[in-house]
């Protein structure tokens, strides 16, 4: 990240927000826009997938058909995040089982965690779920929801040396942990922070988008539509006319956008099961995205 945009972010604090992606990030036009991972240089699409719920559906052939669907229209596209968890149940080996029938399973950025406490017990899951998941390395190790970071990142860093692991890194979910997340970032040396953000739950952007920017830190955004919430909020509204001049055709896509379009996201991973939806929500990586006053519009046409 270049020391222009770092400052920036640094000197605006909680309007950092108002921010928008530069040009020369983009792609051609129907091609999903990259940002580039600040501690290696490597850019990635900047919509991915979310694994929780909807993957865990064990041996299920018709769930494991349809899901298929979903990973072959992220292949076509080009897209890559796929991010997962020990505690999302089957959901690593259905992963694993599904890519690896793919035409090409190395296209996919695998991202994982590690869920529990203990140095011993940290490296058998973790090793379990590379196994599941049918990775040699992982792209993405992070210690989920903060759980004995500190025994878990010594190990990670360790596994980076030894090229298990290709990135380390951290996540929650709640805003309560926002402050806790900006602490290790800015006393650890680590590549990736995943953390709740929305148009409708905006407390990242106080400060702890800011310090990943500043810190060379890539953010990965999870709960993007609060838990579905957000799509019940608007049934039956219509999308506003000026939707339109940032190549926004869907709620969804409204939702994706307003996230993306805050400089220091590198990629946002929903969750669907979907290959309708999984298409839509690519569409929010594509074309336009919205700039500071549009930013505004948006959180003011929703009434947040």
């Amino acid at each position: 990240m270049d020391l222009q945009r770092r400052q920036t972010l640094k000197n605006i604090g909680a309007l950092a927000a108002t921010c928008v992606l530069s040009p020369q990030s983009l792609w051609a036009n129907n091609n999903v826009i990259t940002r580039v991972i600040p501690s290696s240089g490597e850019a990635i699409p900047v919509v991915g997938l979310g694994t929780w719920i909807q993957f865990d559906v064990g041996n299920s052939a018709s769930e494991r058909q349809q899901l298929t669907r979903v990973l072959n229209e992220m292949l076509k596209q080009g897209v890559k995040v796929v991010d997962s968890s020990p505690m999302y149940g089957s959901a690593e080996t259905v992963v694993g089982d599904l890519t690896s029938k793919l035409s090409n399973p190395d296209h996919f950025f695998y991202a994982t965690k590690v869920w529990t406490s203990g140095r011993s017990a940290g490296i058998e899951q973790m090793t379990s779920s590379m196994r599941k998941m049918r990775r040699k390395s992982m792209d993405l190790m992070q210690v989920h929801n903060l759980v004995d970071w500190q025994t878990h990142l010594d190990t990670l860093r360790g596994w980076k040396e030894d090229g298990k692991v290709r990135y380390i890194g951290i996540t929650h979910y709640t805003n309560s942990s926002h402050q806790n997340l900006k602490r290790i970032i800015e006393s650890e040396k680590i590549d990736f922070v995943q953390c709740n953000y929305s148009i409708a739950g905006r407390h990242a952007e106080n400060n702890l988008l800011a310090a990943a920017a500043d810190n060379g830190v890539a953010v990965l955004i999870n709960r993007p539509y609060e838990g579905g919430s957000l799509f019940r909020q608007t049934r039956g509204m219509e999308l506003p006319d000026w939707a339109q001049e940032f190549d926004i055709n869907s709620w969804g896509q409204y939702f994706l956008k307003y996230i993306l379009s805050h400089p220091a996201v590198t990629c946002v991973i929903p969750g669907t099961s979907k290959p309708k939806h999984i298409i839509d929500n690519m569409g929010a990586g594509m074309g336009k995205l919205p700039d500071i006053a549009a930013r505004k519009k948006m959180v003011k046409y929703l009434g947040l």
